[in-house]
C-alpha cells in the first residue's frame, strides 16, 4: 500500500537522517566518536543516543492517542503539518542551532556511550518511527492529540510529533557533524 505524500515526505526525511547518520559514522573511530570539545557538549555517540533515547519517548507518548483515535474511527481528513504553534516550535529545532535547549534529563545521553550501541539505539527507533507512519497513516493525525513527554501540559498533535521527531534528528546530526569535525581537528 502506497504512502499518502505528506506520510511519504516525513518518511523520506526519516530516510535522510539515517542516510546522514551513516555517513557521519563512516570511518570514525571510538575515540572520535566519544570525543566532547568541551564540558557540557555531546559526542557524535550521545548525539546518536539522544536521538533514539527521544525517539523513543515521542512514540510512548503518541501511540495511546493514536490507538484512541483508531478505536473511535478518526481517519485522515486533512495533511499531516503541525498546526500553527507545534510549526513554530518544529522551526525553532531546526538546524543551524540558533538557541540551546537543555535536554530533560530523561532524555540526556549517557555519559560515554558506545558508537554501536548508540548507533543501533538509533536504527531501532527508526524504524519504529517508520512502522508508527505506517500503521496510522490512514489516521487524522494533524487533529489527534498528545502530551508532550518533555513540557508537562503541553498537547501538540501527532503530526507536529512527527515534524518535531525528524526536525530534532537533524538538529542533532548538524551538532555531531560539528562535533566530528572538531574532534578530527584536535586530534
Amino acid at each position: 500500500m502506497s504512502l499518502p505524500a505528506d506520510i511519504k515526505r516525513i518518511e523520506d526525511e526519516l530516510d535522510a537522517a539515517e542516510s546522514d547518520a551513516r555517513a557521519l559514522i563512516a570511518g570514525l573511530t571510538e575515540a572520535h566518536a566519544g570525543w566532547r570539545a568541551q564540558p557540557g557538549s555531546w559526542s557524535v555517540a550521545q548525539c546518536l543516543d539522544h536521538l533514539g533515547i527521544t525517539n523513543r519517548a515521542y512514540l510512548a507518548a503518541m501511540e495511546k492517542p493514536a490507538n484512541r483515535a483508531r478505536q473511535h474511527g478518526r481517519l485522515r481528513r486533512r495533511e499531516t503539518v503541525p498546526g500553527w504553534i507545534g510549526g513554530l516550535f518544529v522551526r525553532m529545532i531546526e538546524p543551524p542551532v540558533r538557541a540551546r535547549i537543555k535536554a530533560p534529563q530523561s532524555i540526556v545521553p549517557s555519559t560515554v556511550p558506545k558508537l554501536a550501541d548508540a548507533f543501533r539505539c538509533f536504527l531501532a527507533e527508526q524504524d519504529n518511527v517508520r512502522a508508527f507512519l505506517h500503521t496510522h497513516n490512514d489516521l487524522d493525525l494533524a487533529s489527534v492529540r498528545y502530551p508532550n513527554p518533555f513540557m508537562p501540559g503541553v498537547r501538540f498533535s501527532l503530526a507536529t510529533g512527527l515534524h518535531i521527531i525528524v526536525a530534532h534528528e537533524r538538529r542533532h546530526l548538524w551538532q555531531a557533524w560539528r562535533a566530528r569535525m572538531a574532534a578530527e581537528a584536535a586530534h
